[in-house]
């Protein structure tokens, strides 16, 4: 790739960002050498049949294909997809999570914040840097499309020459989502409705876009009220084996990519070392099984040192909500001959749902390794953001200090980077909530309202996220919130009980914090983040389950926009910024 030509598309920023040219340029000199590439996809978005749990439904499929392709790449190679949209009726994102999009802000894939929606027919071409290794995915951000099966795996190699600080011999892939038989617009339309129609739990949890609706593969050990499953192996529900070798290591990679479930990963008499948490790696600890929210994703070290004439059970159960919905369950196998045999003892049994000490037990376990990035000393801006749940005239959302997000017609990131004033709510959102509020028996917020407001941060400077959580509107009930932060990593300075205090901030962690994108608020606690506006662009900010952010529980992040050189006419062709192009001659 020469320099003068997809060097700057990287990092189209203006000229007076001399610093970032320069390190555009030496990128791409050091690319050069390590042998990084451009990967090139061609895919189709469409409706198609499918039996992810055995019953037929339409999902959204990538080239006919669901889960859609895996992506892999390594670090500093450059992505490029040309995306069609061949679904008749609606327009169409994909985001790419965790993937920073530095200098391809429009690339980050959000509806109304960072691009147009691609609409029926039409093809837009997502081009951006994975500068990072880890274990990521992408999925759709339009409406609530992650429900209808729009996802797949990005899997991000360490760059050539380059080693993991962990030793394994081979590595599955583990992708976790939950499926409805309900659709995706009747789904969306219940959450709309007056009265308000919840979408339920799931019918059954996936591995690997496969699951088993109405029977169970440990049906024989009574767990369930299920039938036994009688597959022939061909089925587009039948799990799929994980086939290993006896005295190996193996790296496990697994993310939840689920709309609602909080879930739980274990696997029968083996132990799991965790080493890698959205992207970044940690000081490894070894678990018997460990809690996935949705968004976040790890890597783990799995050691076949255990009988190789047996099969062993790899489960995936729900936590944070009562379970209706039973373990998603495949196969460990370590020899051929008896792939296809049941393990002999019953799968391990997923912990309480309501079991919050357990899941607290494991978050706090997290911990950068040594050598890893520290946070800075002290913040510049602190938010904090409180989660609640609200009527507004009539109609049941939720709420982050009282404002429901709404997305404009224009994108974010063309109306501020261009200056239309009218394109969204002008006023700063609050940083706060009233010091009186009862977190833990809080009033009916009445003047709750809807709202498009953006907080806009000084360029590079250091902000503090504290995420607080209350009561929901029925009585003792606090909800588990996955929090995802586009355009950045952020480290997690510490959780707590109640409602946070000044003197809280005694206890941050500021010497080994983990490094995230992803972070989990517990019922009735706080979570504290921070992180550094280093990236220009507009970011969502979002509980990742997907009828939350369906109901307003966002926010939207804005720093250094107007360092931000030409962006693709395509990105911003709708709205306010559409007549702008036309009326500039700008193509």
């Amino acid at each position: 790739m020469g320099i003068s030509g997809g060097c700057f598309m990287e990092y189209p920023f203006s000229k007076s960002v001399r610093g970032l040219i320069l390190l555009c340029i030496l990128s791409c000199l050091v690319q050069c050498c390590l042998g990084a590439k451009t990967r090139h996809f061609k895919w189709e978005v469409e409706n198609m049949f499918w039996s992810p749990d055995c019953i037929e439904n339409v999902v959204m499929g990538i080239n006919g294909q669901f889960p859609g392709p895996t992506i892999g790449a390594k670090a500093g190679d450059t992505i490029v997809v040309e995306l069609t949209n061949k679904l008749s009726t609606e327009g169409v994102v994909i985001h790419w999570h965790g993937i920073r999009q530095f200098g391809t802000p429009w690339a980050d894939g959000t509806a109304s914040i960072s691009q147009c929606a691609i609409n029926p027919g039409e093809t837009f071409v997502y081009r951006f840097k994975v500068d990072k290794a880890g274990t990521y995915f992408y999925h759709g951000h339009y409406g609530i499309q992650r429900s209808a099966g729009l996802y797949g795996s990005l899997i991000v190699d360490v760059a050539e020459g380059e080693k993991e600080p962990f030793h394994y011999d081979g590595e599955l892939n583990h992708l976790l989502s939950d499926w409805w038989h309900q659709s995706m617009h009747e789904q969306e339309v219940g959450l709309s409705s007056k009265p308000f129609r919840w979408i339920g739990e799931p019918q059954s949890l996936l591995i690997n876009g496969r699951g088993q609706f109405n029977c169970s593969m440990a049906a024989q050990f009574g767990n369930s009220s299920a039938k036994q499953c009688k597959l022939r192996g061909n089925e587009q529900c039948a799990p799929q084996i994980q086939h290993v070798l006896p005295r190996r290591t193996y790296r496990l990679r697994i993310a939840s990519i689920t709309a609602l479930a909080s879930l739980n990963f274990a696997i029968g008499n083996h132990k799991l070392v965790v080493v890698e948490a959205d992207g970044n790696y940690v000081q490894p600890f070894s678990v018997d099984d460990l809690d996935i929210y949705s968004g976040e994703s790890y890597s783990v070290l799995l050691t076949t040192n255990k009988d190789p004439s047996k099969n062993y059970w790899i489960s995936v159960g729900v936590r944070g909500r009562k379970p209706q919905t039973p373990q998603a369950l495949t196969i460990l196998n370590y020899h051929p001959s008896s792939a296809s045999k049941l393990p002999t003892s019953p799968p391990p049994i997923t912990p309480p749902w309501n079991d919050y000490n357990h899941s607290k037990s494991f978050s706090n376990k997290i911990l950068a390794l040594i050598g890893s990035p520290k946070p800075p000393k002290n913040y510049d801006r602190r938010i904090i953001l409180l989660n609640t749940q609200n009527t507004i005239n009539g109609y049941k959302k939720w709420a982050i200090n009282n404002i429901s997000l709404t997305l404009p017609a224009t994108p974010f990131l063309g109306s501020i980077k261009y200056g239309l004033k009218n394109a969204f709510d002008q006023r700063s959102p609050p940083e706060t909530f009233s010091n009186n509020y009862d977190v833990m028996k809080p009033p009916i917020n009445t003047n709750s309202t809807y709202g498009s407001g953006v907080y806009m941060f000084d360029f590079n400077t250091t902000v503090d996220v504290v995420l607080q959580n209350a009561n929901a509107l029925s009585a003792n009930v606090s909800e588990i919130h996955p929090w995802h932060l586009h355009g950045h990593n952020f480290w997690v300075l510490g959780y707590g009980e109640g409602k946070f205090e000044e003197q809280d901030t005694k206890k941050f962690n500021l010497k080994n914090p983990s490094i995230r994108n992803t972070v989990v608020v517990f019922p009735y606690g706080w979570t504290a983040l921070r992180f550094v506006t280093d990236n220009p662009g507009v970011w969502a900010f979002h509980c990742h389950i997907e009828p939350h952010l369906h109901m307003g529980m966002g926010v939207v992040f804005a720093e250094g926009v107007h360092q931000i050189g030409r962006i693709p006419n395509r990105a911003l062709a709708c709205g306010l910024t559409a007549s702008v192009f036309m009326n500039t001659g700008r193509n």
